[in-house]
């Protein structure tokens, strides 16, 4: 899903032209923001172990509950689900914690790359103006009059 490259490989593989190292840089944000979004996907299953330990912590352990494994509902009691939902929330954890210490890799690769090839990000007047009005138009909201308004 990621792709990386190490460090030895990407000085033996000089960049022949400036499209060359365009593609690089490309290829490492991409990789940088594929790194964000599984990061963000695994903190919202942490939220979610978090919000169902919660739930049952405070009911009778004997009570039954049920369990989605592989596809497959299956019962169990709340003292045999609690546990398991405890060692997976903190997998999660400790996944998460290698993919943001990969991260802090990464973008150090792509700041060194940057300095290295003195890349600068320009954005034109035009660009600019193009995403105020984007969010200007796409910004949506509903609005709420006083209770009893239409009564």
């Amino acid at each position: 899903m990621i792709n990386t490259m190490s460090k030895a490989e990407s000085e033996s593989k000089e960049p022949m032209n400036e499209q060359a190292v365009a593609n690089i840089y490309a290829s490492m944000k991409t990789d940088i923001n594929q790194i964000y979004s599984k990061i963000t996907e695994l903190e919202m299953e942490v939220s979610e172990h978090s919000l169902v330990m919660n739930a049952i912590k405070p009911l009778d352990p004997s009570r039954r509950c049920y369990r989605m494994i592989g596809g497959v509902l299956v019962e169990r009691t709340i003292k045999e689900v609690l546990p398991a939902v405890q060692r997976n929330k903190e997998g999660l954890e400790e996944v998460i914690a290698r993919l943001t210490e990969a991260l802090e890799r990464k973008k150090k690769e792509v700041a060194e790359f940057e300095a290295k090839y003195k890349i600068r990000i320009r954005k034109g007047d035009g660009e600019m103006k193009d995403e105020s009005s984007k969010k200007e138009g796409n910004a949506q909201g509903v609005l709420v009059g006083p209770a009893g308004a239409n009564e």
